[in-house]
């Protein structure tokens, strides 16, 4: 998977069903390990909710890895419906909790599978959806009298500038997919860019631009 759909950063909402509580919070992860530790910290959290309802869908390996998690809820009423959502988003590196306070009221499992959506829905609508490539990170060095073409460059060229860091000489760190990085390099060569010195850094996950 070259390319795929996530979400930007930590988002939660709530929404009330019959007097119980659903609160939904999504979070970016890329590792499953990364996901249990966010569902741990749901769990923490709201220790007094009896259920916490969990789907998560992230990238290894160029495979998806999907999980979903009832919690004690009759079964297929949370976590499949939410796991389905996650899949007709075409979300990938998000997990998905929600906690239910139950507010005395049975909701039967139409209303379970309503509520829990609505929920998840909600959270996913109020949440910066991105894209993610599979990239590279470089270090480059250049002269002062270099940087604001550089940076004039980069942005023309969707290359995202990470850090920066201003001793003898301008370096930084960029993020950028494999076609332009090509192009960079292609650039350098030619003396349309006008670098020091430039070392790849390892292929990295990249917000694309």
């Amino acid at each position: 998977m070259a390319e795929f759909t996530t979400i930007e950063e930590k988002i939660e909402t709530e929404i009330v069903e019959k007097k119980s509580k659903f609160i939904a919070t999504i979070f970016y992860v890329s590792t499953v390990e990364e996901a249990q530790e966010k569902i741990y910290e749901i769990k923490k959290k709201y220790h007094d909710a009896k259920h916490h309802c969990v789907a998560y869908r992230i990238l290894q390996d160029n495979q998806i890895l999907e999980k979903s998690s009832d919690d004690g809820e009759p079964s297929g009423t949370a976590g499949a419906p939410m796991l389905q959502i996650l899949q007709k988003q075409l979300l990938v590196n998000v997990v998905a909790i929600v906690t239910r306070y139950f507010g005395g009221i049975l909701l039967g499992t139409g209303g379970l599978v309503r509520a829990y959506s609505g929920a998840l829905t909600k959270a996913i609508e109020q949440s910066n959806v991105i894209e993610k490539c599979q990239g590279v990170e470089m270090l480059i060095n250049l002269a002062y009298s270099d940087w604001e073409s550089f940076k004039y460059y980069c942005k023309n060229n969707k290359i995202s500038i990470t850090d920066v860091k201003y001793n003898n000489s301008i370096q930084c760190m960029i993020e950028l997919d494999e076609d332009t990085k090509e192009k960079l390099k292609k650039d350098f060569e030619t003396k349309k860019v006008i670098l020091d010195n430039v070392q790849e850094m390892g292929k990295k996950l990249i917000t694309k631009m």
